[in-house]
């Protein structure tokens, strides 16, 4: 069986480059992969249903209460 290595996108608000603050997101079999740029090992996968919710309810504001 062939392992498919995943292919990582940085956030366009990371800067570019080698920086290692960022979020990175891969598509692997149907499932979205999302790590943190300075730790590649810790990798959370998630569907593209429920990624789509979480982005909604960010910029609905669902989440503001968490950073006061």
């Amino acid at each position: 069986m062939m392992s498919t290595e995943p292919t990582w996108q940085k956030s366009s608000f990371s800067g570019g480059g080698d920086s290692s603050q960022c979020v990175e997101i891969a598509e692997l079999g149907g499932k979205i992969l999302i790590r943190e740029s300075d730790d590649p090992a810790g990798i959370t996968t998630t569907t593209p249903a429920n990624l789509a919710a979480f982005i909604a309810g960010v910029k609905a504001g669902e989440f503001d209460h968490f950073t006061s």
